[in-house]
């Protein structure tokens, strides 16, 4: 088992923005690696502000330990093997948002924080920041394209995200690169999604206790087959900031999670990390 953390936070980048236009302005946090249900408590925490009256955000993550997320409403309960899960270093936490199950080591996540009709309703908003991301890819050199019909989403299940496409994802050679799920809630709705570096997706199926098996599924790709070399995490961030920024014609402005977004943080830990959320269906 890699006991290795992920590497360190790139130092801040200064990005060209004029700040005096808060109406295009939204803020770009990027987070150190953290366990699965202080990103999820992160997350919240942004959609706190936001309904408090703050900007827009687009956020860039990792996770440390491994884990698995699971779908908001995906039966969970009694299908994994939670001690060999122990025994191999992933933890699971339940998102906050739909989908399905996602295994999280080696990739990017990114969030999107804003009002729910801000870019046309939940499904106008899937494709737009799936664009968005495309856009950014583009800018790395990625080979990859959207799946039309976003209206298609994935119902809960134990079929790991990564082995369906739905509507508005984004592939590469008819296999998945990119999946997200959303939340709205009071106005505001939360994306979040994974890019994936490398295309190991599969602890999702082999602790699953149930075999599960499509042989009409494709395996997901990831960056370390279409491109010639991984960038680094500030080139990666970089070029999929400036996606949104080009795409939505908006201004993104560093910054980083405030005080009292660290104490609502603490607030939604205890949700994330308590069992009888996790394990709840």
């Amino acid at each position: 088992m890699n006991k290795q953390p992920p590497p360190a936070k790139s130092e801040p980048r200064r990005r060209n923005v004029d700040p005096s236009q808060p109406p295009t302005a939204w803020r770009l946090i990027e987070t150190p690696a953290e366990s699965g249900a202080r990103n999820m408590a992160t997350d919240m925490a942004l959609v706190d502000s936001f309904r408090a009256g703050g900007p827009p955000v687009l956020r860039f993550y990792r996770w440390w330990p491994p884990c698995i997320s699971l779908g908001r409403n995906q039966p969970a309960k009694d299908y994994y093997d939670i001690e060999e899960a122990k025994r191999r270093g992933i933890e699971f936490v339940r998102r906050p948002t739909g989908g399905r199950a996602v295994y999280h080591h080696h990739e990017v996540t990114y969030s999107v924080t804003l009002g729910d009709r801000q870019l046309g309703g939940p499904r106008r908003t899937y494709e737009t920041v799936h664009r968005a991301l495309l856009a950014g890819l583009r800018l790395l050199g990625a080979s990859a394209e959207l799946i039309g019909d976003p209206g298609l989403g994935l119902r809960p299940s134990t079929v790991p995200c990564f082995e369906k496409l739905d509507g508005g994802a984004i592939i590469s050679g008819r296999r998945k690169l990119v999946g997200s799920a959303q939340l709205r809630e009071g106005g505001v709705l939360l994306q979040h999604g994974s890019l994936l570096l490398t295309g190991d997706q599969s602890p999702t199926v082999d602790l699953l206790k149930i075999a599960w098996k499509d042989d009409a599924s494709e395996p997901p790709t990831a960056l370390d087959e279409i491109l010639d070399h991984l960038p680094t995490w500030a080139e990666l961030v970089d070029c999929l900031a400036s996606g949104f920024e080009r795409l939505l014609g908006i201004q993104l402005i560093e910054s980083v999670v405030d005080e009292e977004e660290k104490r609502r943080m603490v607030q939604h830990s205890r949700r994330f990390s308590d069992p009888e959320w996790t394990w709840r269906l």
